[in-house]
């Protein structure tokens, strides 16, 4: 079995040319050196190093060796200063996925906050309502994946980040903007705009109205936050979203929200990440940035 530190013997003998500098630029003994070149040798049946030249040359099967030293040395070299720096928190990865576009708001001024701490880590981010992230992120395309909806499985760890209301949002002139809260009664009667996933990943069905045993009368899906708002704007139907959602639609007056029900429908936003991965230092830095 040929180790990495026989590779290292080799590279060094043939550089250096002499069993006394190679010794010194590894950090051994003379003798340790030559013990080690000539155990290898009786090793492989085969002598790698013509000990009878000034400076010392290798032969026909040490330069078939120096071969694969030249490919492999440089590659676990990069690799061992990668892992060092992985760490650290100097260099990683972080894939992010948000099973919502709504996450967008408050996660990209806190991506800038990170990116300034974390400059070598590789970021991405896919938001989207209707990404099934979780298989992804258990077999390792994904590093991180925001989702209020909260599911047990093995490998994967569930970091809050923090809690939320989920808020009806509407047109100023709808005859529920000027309600404090609704209840499920109020939107049997109304078109419910939701993002294109299962009605069980829906606050506002699982939370609110299913429990009432209430459907509203029509359901549109709609892809985007933005055209979920602006078509509650236009009076085209109402919709429930988190309140950092509609918070600047609110405050320029294109929407008018109220609490569903009279304690209002909370939530919880979580990050999932793998349980190995929680620890390393660039993945803390994430969950810290995007809690601050």
């Amino acid at each position: 079995m040929i180790e990495l530190r026989h590779l290292r013997t080799l590279s060094a003998l043939s550089d250096a040319g002499s069993l006394t500098a190679a010794a010194g630029r590894l950090h051994l003994t003379q003798s340790a050196l030559s013990h080690q070149l000539k155990e290898l040798e009786d090793r492989l049946g085969v002598v790698l190093v013509d000990r009878s030249t000034r400076p010392l040359r290798p032969t026909q099967a040490g330069r078939a060796l120096l071969s694969l030293a030249d490919r492999v040395i440089p590659q676990v070299d990069e690799t061992l200063a990668g892992l060092s720096e992985l760490v650290r928190g100097e260099r990683g990865r972080l894939y992010i996925a948000g099973e919502c576009h709504s996450c967008l708001e408050w996660l990209l001024p806190r991506l800038r906050v990170y990116r300034d701490r974390f400059p070598g880590v590789e970021l991405d981010v896919v938001l989207s309502a209707s990404l099934d992230p979780l298989p992804r992120l258990l077999e390792g395309s994904l590093d991180v994946v925001l989702s209020p909806d909260r599911r047990d499985l093995p490998g994967l760890t569930w970091m809050p980040l923090f809690a939320y209301e989920t808020r009806l949002a509407m047109a100023a002139g709808h005859p529920l903007a000027a309600r404090r809260h609704v209840l499920p009664a109020d939107l049997a009667g109304e078109t419910l705009l939701t993002y294109p996933v299962s009605r069980a990943r829906l606050d506002v069905f699982v939370g609110f109205l299913w429990p009432a045993g209430v459907e509203p009368r029509r359901v549109r899906v709609v892809e985007s936050t933005t055209m979920l708002i602006e078509l509650a704007a236009l009076g085209q139907g109402i919709v429930a979203l988190p309140d950092w959602a509609c918070a600047h639609a609110v405050a320029d007056g294109r929407v008018q929200t109220a609490a569903l029900g009279a304690a209002g429908l909370a939530g919880t936003l979580y990050a999932a990440v793998r349980a190995a991965d929680a620890p390393l230092p660039h993945m803390a830095g994430f969950l810290d940035a995007v809690r601050g």
